[in-house]
């Protein structure tokens, strides 16, 4: 589910873990006139049950993609209520006032980098939803046009998302290149989403 919209452009790479039909890890991402958002929850163990609580929360982030985003991962919390929890990061641009922020619970990985090689990771909060209260981290910034955000599930190695393969300005190239280097080494779900806001 690749996409160009008019400010956002999207590249995904994903792969089930080795042996299993179903990938635990689901993802959503919109754009409409005011924002874009993306989602990624990685539903914990693997298989179909893990499938079912990841989708379950990307069902609530389509039905509410304007709301932001503490008010988001409380609604997709209560939905987890009696199911498998999940760990989940989401994007939001605002266009408006040309700002992004993020939120990251469990080992959803989130990496910004900036034209001129700047790089910054994302330190997600421990734990994971699974309909119980719990707080939240937000992180918020100014976006600027060619910026890229790296969001990415636990069968993603960071260390392999090193500068090398990250310094090019190109996204397609980076999940293709993530692809071919490292798509035959899956111990667990994976999933590689790259945006670049133009």
């Amino acid at each position: 589910m690749d996409g160009e919209y008019k400010h956002v452009d999207v590249s995904v790479y994903q792969k089930a873990k080795k042996g299993n039909y179903h990938c635990g890890d689901s993802y959503f991402h919109k754009e409409t006139n005011e924002a874009f958002i993306c989602a990624l929850a990685d539903g914990l163990g693997s298989g179909e049950l893990a499938k079912e609580s990841s989708q379950a929360v990307m069902d609530v982030i389509e039905r509410f993609p304007d709301l932001a985003i503490e008010s988001i991962i409380k609604k997709c919390n209560d939905a987890l209520f009696g199911k498998r929890g999940v760990v989940l990061g989401i994007l939001r641009i605002d266009f408006n006032d040309q700002t992004y922020s993020y939120s990251s619970i469990g080992n959803i990985g989130v990496i910004t980098l900036e034209q001129g090689g700047k790089r910054q990771r994302n330190i997600p909060l421990a734990g994971y939803l699974a309909g119980y209260p719990r707080k939240l981290k937000v992180t918020r910034g100014d976006v600027k046009s060619g910026m890229i955000f790296l969001l990415f599930s636990d069968g993603v190695s960071e260390r392999r998302l090193s500068l090398k393969h990250t310094n090019t300005h190109n996204i397609h190239l980076i999940t293709e290149q993530y692809k071919e280097l490292y798509g035959h080494s899956r111990e667990d779900d994976t999933t590689l989403i790259a945006m670049e806001y133009n």
